[in-house]
């Protein structure tokens, strides 16, 4: 099936740890409406919101009017009935306003935290479908900032503050006409200095919202810096190498900073804003003066309820108004980080799924590399050039060479942890991305010279793989891994918990439950990126017994490190500098003299300069497999070398 080539590219910077300036001004209408359309879903929800808004400014509102009446009817007629009938009234309101703000409360933080939690969702789900490449750049601090300190931030503006500003451009509006209503030439006097006070509002919202940005930079650092040194493995660094004062004089230096750009930030814009409120103060002296010298200048002054009826409303419009200014401020700061979220959700993901992928029921295990390049940078030199692989189902093949030669590189590729530059990998025929993601990670298995257990107990984390599979299916293969033994001694069982990182248990013991968790998923193709490099000889023992029980009946795809390990393996192929120089079995490639014949006599020889005194016999004396199918023809530096009988 033709496959369009897919470039495996990385970008040359991180946007996680990538300082950035502010962003130009006119990319915040976009931004803003790109916050707006996270709300789209809940419109019904918010259209509710709104008219309880609405109905709540209304009646706050009333409430001068009747005491307008009050002031003006009620008491100098002495009309008793009225009087009690405009309390009531003034009452009534003050209740039915609460009632609604209490109701709108409600519906508008359900709203805000449904838009967190898909808002937490969505950068989730974007950094599971990241390439692998991402996660060795990136720092699992800077991520985790990402998810919980900068969407946790954006929690008052989503909760509250959307619901604010409609509030309090809703009582504004319905202040500022029923001032109209009461004389419109006080209210050309109360809005006089309005100009000056959004002035003052934008230049507090611009400074916030620079600071913000800079302390989510620096609080995603000492997130970073945490997660590294107080893991396990940090600790056990710090301990032994005596920097446990160093790191925590790092920690204090930057935590220092954290507190400058803390004390900016609540401080930023704090004089300009009460600068704000003592004007909204004065301004009431200011229009019982302007009634009076509309009296002096021979004008109709105000009645004297109107006068205070309108004073009671200019001082309602300095809650809302001084709330909408200082709305628009949180507004300003809070697009800081929306922006950085909106980083992580505008990722390009480089491996996705096909609108119509190819579904496969149960693979039978032929791999094919064919004609296949990649690189990890576009300008970078290529990691694996013009690579040529037929892999027949239930056979295995072994990748060695030296230190960088491309060997993980490879066997990554076949699960699709990378997409080829160059060429395409098959499975069964079928390249592998045309697959869904379900059959090719149903039917491709990895087992990773770093083991990874969750912090659970280990059913748990063997039920990862398979999470219907029932206790006595858990149980077979951990005995098949060789470790159900070890953990019918633990107190607990299979609910022992591992520990962080599994470091509960000995390096063998993690990589037999990673190979039992990959036994219980039971795929027809295994990828084993060398599970024993790091053990020592008795527990590499126990690990190969368990290897080889995994392998049975599978494509084995496996990353050598010592060639002990792939003496037996069906077809071996000696990488360097991303090419094949040299393919065939294990006597085949002893047989020839070149560079494999030179890795096993260096490897041989090493092992005997570290081993015990006493007879030892050379990995390449061992007795030959006597079971293993026609090996293929003897290649050197991709020239077809034959064999003599």
């Amino acid at each position: 099936m033709p496959h369009p080539e897919t470039p495996a590219t990385e970008p040359a910077t991180d946007p996680a740890t990538e300082d950035r300036d502010e962003p130009d001004e006119p990319r915040q209408p976009a931004e803003i409406r790109r916050i707006l359309r996270l709300f789209r879903p809940y419109r019904g929800r918010l259209a509710l919101v709104g008219l309880l808004v609405g109905a709540s400014s209304l009646v706050a509102v009333a409430s001068p009017f009747l005491l307008r009446e009050i002031i003006d009817v009620a008491l100098p007629e002495r009309r008793t009935g009225l009087l009690t009938l405009l309390a009531l009234g003034m009452v009534a309101a003050t209740l039915t306003s609460s009632v609604f703000g209490v109701l709108q409360t409600l519906i508008s933080t359900t709203v805000g935290q449904r838009v967190m939690h898909d808002l937490r969702t969505g950068v989730y789900a974007k950094l599971q479908r990241m390439p692998l490449a991402f996660f060795t750049r990136t720092r699992t601090g800077e991520v985790q900032s990402r998810i919980a300190g900068d969407i946790g931030g954006m929690q008052a503006t989503v909760t509250s503050t959307a619901t604010s500003l409609v509030s309090n451009v809703t009582a504004v509006t319905a202040t500022l006409v029923a001032m109209l209503a009461l004389d419109w030439r006080l209210t050309l006097v109360s809005l006089t200095l309005l100009p000056f006070f959004v002035w003052i509002a934008r230049r507090v919202g611009r400074e916030r919202k620079r600071i913000t940005a800079t302390r989510q930079r620096q609080m995603a650092r000492m997130a970073a810096m945490v997660t590294e040194s107080l893991s396990v493995s940090g600790i056990l660094l710090g301990r032994t190498m005596g920097r446990a004062e160093t790191l925590t004089e790092r920690f204090s230096d930057e935590s220092e900073k954290l507190v400058a750009l803390e004390v900016r930030a609540s401080m930023a814009g704090r004089w300009r804003m009460a600068t704000i409120g003592m004007i909204m103060g004065a301004i009431p002296p200011l229009l019982y003066w302007s009634a009076g010298a509309l009296a002096h200048l021979g004008g109709a002054p105000p009645s004297i309820g109107t006068l205070v009826a309108f004073v009671g409303l200019q001082q309602g419009l300095l809650r809302p108004a001084t709330s909408l200014l200082s709305t628009g401020v949180d507004i300003q700061a809070s697009l800081a980080l929306f922006q950085r979220v909106f980083e992580y959700l505008d990722l390009p993901v480089d491996i996705t799924e096909r609108p119509d992928p190819v579904r496969l029921e149960r693979a039978r295990g032929e791999v094919v590399l064919d004609r296949v390049s990649f690189r990890y940078d576009p300008a970078a030199p290529a990691t694996l050039s013009d690579i040529n692989l037929t892999v027949p189902a239930g056979s295995s093949l072994a990748v060695v060479g030296a230190t960088g030669a491309g060997k993980s590189t490879l066997g990554y590729l076949v699960p699709r942890l990378y997409d080829v530059t160059e060429g395409r990998v098959t499975l069964d025929g079928v390249d592998v991305r045309d697959l869904d993601f379900d059959s090719l990670a149903r039917a491709v298995g990895v087992v990773s010279q770093e083991t990874y257990l969750f912090h659970a107990s280990i059913a748990d984390n063997l039920r990862f793989a398979r999470p219907e599979a029932t206790q006595r299916e858990i149980e077979e293969a951990a005995r098949a891994a060789q470790i159900h033994d070890h953990i019918a001694t633990l107190p607990e069982g299979y609910e022992t918990v591992v520990g962080e990182r599994g470091y509960r248990f000995s390096g063998g013991e993690k990589q037999r439950l990673a190979l039992a968790r990959t036994i219980l998923r039971d795929p027809p193709v295994l990828v084993l990126d060398e599970a024993t490099s790091a053990l020592d000889t008795r527990t590499e023992h126990a690990v190969q017994r368990a290897v080889d029980a995994l392998a049975a009946g599978r494509t084995v795809i496996t990353i050598a490190h010592r060639l002990s390990t792939v003496r037996d393996a069906d077809q071996i192929v000696l990488l360097d500098g991303g090419r094949i120089v040299e393919r065939g079995t294990h006597e085949e490639l002893l047989a020839l003299g070149g560079r494999y014949a030179a890795l096993v006599d260096r490897e041989t020889a090493n092992a005997e300069h570290t081993a015990p005194s006493g007879p030892r016999r050379a990995e390449h004396d061992r007795p030959a497999r006597t079971d293993r199918p026609a090996g293929p023809t003897v290649e050197r530096d991709a020239s077809p070398v034959e064999l003599a009988p």
